[in-house]
C-alpha cells in the first residue's frame, strides 16, 4: 500500500484540487472519479498523471496506461472522494485544451450554448446528451460552474471528455457562429412556436439558460429562432438539461427523417 495516512501531503493536495477552480485553473489539472468515466477519458484518447486504487473498493483493472499507479487504503480513498459510494478509482487528468478552430464542423452543425448554468448536475447532464446526440461542441457561456468541477465530471459520466468544450464569454461564442453561420435557437417560454413545428434542419445552436431566469437579452435579441415547449401541469418551466434534450432530440429527428 503506497499511502495509508489521510494526513499525506500528496493526498491534502487531490483534496484542495478537489474543491478549488482556481488551483484547477493553475494547475490545469482536473479529478476523474470512477472506472468507467477514466475509461472513457482513455477511449477519448486522455492520459492520466497519476491513477489511485483503493483495492479495498475494488476488484477490477484498468489496461496499463503510462501513468503513475498509487495504492491506498479505504480511509484515504474516501477522504479524496466526492462519491458517496466510490468505486476505488480515481485520476488526476490534465485539462483538456483545445481551441474553437479546432471544431471539426460537419455540413450541417448541431451545436449546444449553454448560458450561466450554474448547477454542476445540470451541466453534466447536457454534456451526456450532447455525447448521445453527436453534437459538434458545447459553448458554456459566462459559467457559473466551473467545467471541470468534479461534479461536472460525475454528472457528464466522464462525456466532457468526448465532446469539444468551451468556456467563453457571449459575445466571443456569438462571433464564433455569426463567422460559421450557424442559427441561434434561443428556447424561451415567451416564443409563439413549438419546438416540434420548427424547422431545425439547418446549422443551429440550441441556446438555453438557467431555469430560473432563461437567457439573457443578448441571447434573445441575437436568435434567429424561438421556441417554446408548451407543458400541461401547473409548473412554468423545464429542468434545464431535459429541455436541451427535447430541442437536439427533435432536430436529430428532423434531419433523420
Amino acid at each position: 500500500m503506497d499511502i495509508t495516512s489521510v494526513q499525506n501531503s500528496r493526498i491534502k493536495h487531490l483534496v484542495k484540487l478537489r474543491e478549488d477552480k482556481k488551483l484547477r485553473q493553475n494547475e490545469k489539472m482536473m479529478l476523474v472519479e470512477g472506472w468507467d468515466e477514466i475509461n472513457l477519458a482513455l477511449s477519448a484518447g486522455y492520459t492520466p498523471n497519476t491513477l489511485l486504487i483503493a483495492p479495498e473498493l475494488t476488484n477490477r483493472k484498468i489496461d496499463t496506461i503510462s501513468a503513475e499507479k498509487l495504492t491506498v487504503n479505504r480511509a484515504v480513498f474516501e477522504k479524496i472522494s466526492y462519491r458517496e459510494n466510490p468505486d476505488g478509482w480515481l485520476a488526476v487528468f490534465p485539462t483538456p485544451q483545445s481551441s474553437l478552430a479546432e471544431i471539426n464542423l460537419g455540413r450541417l452543425p448541431l451545436l449546444i450554448l449553454a448560458e450561466s448554468i450554474e448547477k454542476p448536475g445540470n451541466l453534466g447532464a447536457i454534456l451526456r446528451t450532447a455525447d448521445a446526440a453527436g453534437v459538434e461542441a458545447v459553448l458554456v457561456c459566462d459559467p457559473r460552474v466551473d467545467i471541470y468541477n468534479p461534479n461536472v465530471v460525475r454528472a457528464s459520466r466522464g462525456t466532457i471528455f468526448t465532446v469539444p468544450t468551451f468556456e467563453l464569454s457571449n459575445q466571443e461564442a456569438l462571433s464564433f457562429l455569426r463567422d460559421h453561420r450557424i442559427k441561434v435557437l434561443a428556447a424561451t417560454p415567451h416564443a409563439q412556436t413549438e419546438f416540434t413545428h420548427e424547422d431545425l434542419r439547418v446549422p443551429l445552436a440550441v441556446a438555453v439558460g438557467t431555469e430560473n431566469e432563461g437567457l439573457t437579452d443578448f441571447w434573445l435579441r441575437q436568435a434567429d429562432l424561438k421556441v417554446k415547449i408548451s407543458m400541461l401541469g401547473k409548473v412554468n418551466s423545464l429542468n434545464v438539461s431535459i429541455a436541451t434534450a427535447l430541442i437536439v432530440f427533435e432536430a436529430l429527428r428532423q434531419r433523420n427523417s
